[in-house]
């Protein structure tokens, strides 16, 4: 299937957004089965995984998180929870997904920052335990591995409940083996959460992408932002705290 076509919106800020593809688009791209880009995911994988980023951001020392450290994980602990309540039974809320990805955005960026804080810290000369920089670099890191994960998992093909029998169906933003080795793949295969997560370590293990490719400016972006704060995480934090350690 032709799916490496560009498939970046056409308006200032069309790359943020699902980009619609037409029946002349679906008949090009070779795509016979509406079903082969539709998503029926359960949201309880993408939930769980935000809610222990959130744990473990509540477990960062206070000195790398700007003011106290629960206020902010409590906060979206509360938005997570309203989000659970109102898709129980199968339902769809109004915004679901809007209010999600905003979601794990505060948290990404608050991650992100605290990689920051430790990383000027150290640079500063700062005096502290290897151990407990061991600690710190890897809860960032953990943190920032189910956060994208989440990211690209509500992003992609318009979301985990994304029905394309119900719902025009968008231009997929990962490019997965599955999709061009049809041969050896189940007739229409569709990612699902532990794939998203698979992506995401990965691209953090390796500081680019591997075997799935991104084709949409958002995930590229998402992806070169993960990748370079791993490659910081790893390489400034962890190498120190093992210099310490010995």
């Amino acid at each position: 299937m032709a799916y490496g076509a560009h498939v970046a919106g056409r308006t200032r800020w069309g790359w943020l957004r699902d980009r619609r593809l037409g029946e002349q688009e679906l008949v090009d791209r070779g795509i016979r089965v509406l079903e082969e880009l539709g998503r029926d995911d359960p949201l309880w994988p993408g939930q769980l995984a935000t809610l222990a980023a959130l744990v473990l951001y509540l477990a960062l020392p206070e000195a790398l998180t700007i003011g106290p450290g629960w206020p902010l994980p409590v906060a979206e602990t509360a938005v997570l929870a309203t989000l659970v309540i109102a898709t129980r039974g199968g339902r769809e809320a109004a915004r679901r997904r809007e209010i999600a990805i905003g979601l794990v955005l505060v948290a990404a960026v608050a991650n992100l920052l605290s990689l920051s804080l430790l990383t000027h810290y150290l640079l500063r000369g700062g005096h502290v335990g290897g151990a407990d920089l061991l600690d710190g670099g890897v809860l960032i890191w953990a943190t920032s591995l189910l956060l994208f994960a989440v990211l690209y998992w509500e992003l992609d093909r318009g979301g985990p409940r994304r029905g394309a029998a119900k719902r025009p169906p968008v231009a997929p933003d990962l490019l997965f083996s599955q999709m061009t080795a049809s041969r050896y793949a189940a007739p229409a295969w569709k990612p699902g959460f532990a794939d998203y997560l698979y992506v995401s370590l990965t691209n953090q293990t390796a500081f680019s992408p591997t075997d799935t490719m991104p084709l949409t400016p958002r995930v590229k972006a998402l992806m070169g932002v993960q990748g370079v704060a791993a490659l910081i995480t790893t390489g400034v934090i962890v190498a120190r705290a093992v210099n310490l350690l010995g």
